[in-house]
Parts: C-alpha cells; structure tokens; sequence
C-alpha cells in the first residue's frame, strides 16, 4: 500500500514538470518587448520562395498579427512591378497563432488549477487529467500544422483584400496562412471567363492552396485562377513552440504508461 502512495505521488510530481516545459512553449506566443506597455515586439521576415522571384517582400509580425505587409508582384505576360502594402491604421489577426496560444493556456490551467499540496488519490484521476491536457495540446500543434481550406469565394470575401493601400487589382486575391513554422502568403492571378467561353464552369471547392485553372463566382463574374504565386518565411518561436507540444505530448504519455502498469493495484479507495 506504501508503495501504491509512492507511485501516486510520483504521479504528481511528474505532472508538475508538465507545466514548466508548457510555459516555455506559452512564451514564444508572447514574445513582449521591453517598452513599458509590454507590446508584442515586431519582427521583420523577407519573404522567399525557391521556385519563383514573381513574389518579394516583407511581412512584420507582431504576437499574433501582422502589422505590415510590403510587397512586389511582377507580373509574368509584360514583367510589369505591383507595389501593395498594409495601410497604416490596419492589422491582420492571425487566427491559428491566437489559437494555439489558448489551447496552451487551457493546457497550463488544467495542470495548475490545485493547491500546491494537493495529492492525486487515484490512478484513474491522473489518466483523465493527461487525457484533457494532451487533448489541448493536440488541438494546439494542430493549429499550426493544419492551415483552413477556404474557397476561392471566401478567399475574396476576406476582409484581408481591403488590408492594402492602394487597394488590390480586382484580379488579384491574396491569402495569408501559417503552415507548421512558415509564414505563407498566396497570391492568386485572375482572369474573367467570358458569358460564351466553351469551358466547363465547374467552381472549386475548399483547399490551401488552390492551382491553376481553379474557377469561382464573384458576384455576376465567373473567374479562373491563371497564375498562382506562393511565397513563405520561417518563424523560429513556432518551430520552438512546436518542438515544445512535442515534448510535452511525449512527458503526458509517459505518465500514463506509468500510471497503466498499477492500474491493476488501484482500488476505488483513497489511499
């Protein structure tokens, strides 16, 4: 029976060591300055791509929205250079970046929502606290690692479109997502299939990324996709931050092979 308190007890403890690896990870979504304000800081991150140089810029992001967005867009039939940015008075919430920080946050609650002395009484107990912390932990890394699939419809109907001073080309949609660490910018070219066209008007459903040739109807037009440009910058606090889930989902499991191997001495029973 002693050694049955032991174990519980070691239970304990490990969970206790849960929440400071969650911590480390709740850190990288804060990332404040240093001003009094304690404001999120502002990182700059050039935007890249190996397979084209149609796409250049700079994207600025601050916690978990971006603050500005400078970019050049050649186009490919005359090479002729688009200049759009954010306007000043605007910022673009992240959506999946908020997310997976209150997932993390609902994780770290779960794990320190006791008094300090607090002791687990049975196994069982134990099981479903690691089953509801690795659930937000799942839900978090998630977040990231699986990016919303929208239509072209939605894509044009996001408020992201009236982000840019001067305003975008009414054939050009952009879509910015996080994809794992990557910051990912899409820029979809446009061209209006005319009331006679011979093709097949069949609108394209929800993706990522969507390809060439993909239509939608945007008010009385319908529109194909005839270029599509896809540029993206790592963030290493998200790379930190999802080697950290990993972690963590990883200690969570531990504990509860440990906890299995006695499950079969536990009874119903306080110790």
């Amino acid at each position: 029976m002693q050694d049955l308190k032991l174990r519980l007890w070691e239970s304990g403890q490990s969970s206790r060591k849960i929440p400071s690896v969650l911590q480390e990870a709740s850190l990288r979504f804060t990332l404040q300055g240093s001003g009094a304000e304690g404001l999120a800081k502002q990182e700059n991150f050039i935007l890249g791509s190996c397979g084209t140089d149609q796409v250049k810029g700079v994207l600025t992001l601050q916690g978990d929205a971006l603050s500005q967005a400078d970019v050049n867009l050649k186009m490919p039939r005359n090479n002729q250079l688009l200049h759009f940015a954010f306007r000043e008075d605007k910022q673009w919430k992240l959506q999946q970046i908020q997310d997976a920080r209150n997932h993390v946050s609902q994780a770290i609650y779960l794990l320190t929502n006791r008094d300090e002395g607090y002791q687990f009484k049975t196994g069982a107990e134990v099981l479903k606290l690691m089953d509801a912390v690795m659930l937000q932990l799942t839900r978090a890394r998630n977040r990231l690692t699986t990016p919303a699939t929208l239509t072209l419809s939605e894509i044009a109907a996001s408020g992201l479109t009236r982000m840019f001073a001067p305003a975008l080309p009414s054939d050009l949609l952009v879509n910015v997502y996080i994809n794992l660490n990557k910051l990912c910018l899409t820029v979809y070219q446009l061209h209006a299939l005319q009331p006679n066209s011979t093709k097949n008007f069949r609108p394209a459903g929800g993706a990522v990324l969507h390809s060439p040739g993909a239509m939608f109807e945007w008010g009385s037009q319908r529109l194909e996709v005839s270029h599509v440009h896809k540029v993206e910058c790592v963030i290493p606090w998200l790379n930190d931050a999802l080697v950290y889930f990993t972690v963590s989902l990883q200690l969570c499991q531990q504990l509860k092979d440990k906890i299995s191997v006695f499950s079969s001495y536990w009874s119903y029973r306080p110790f």
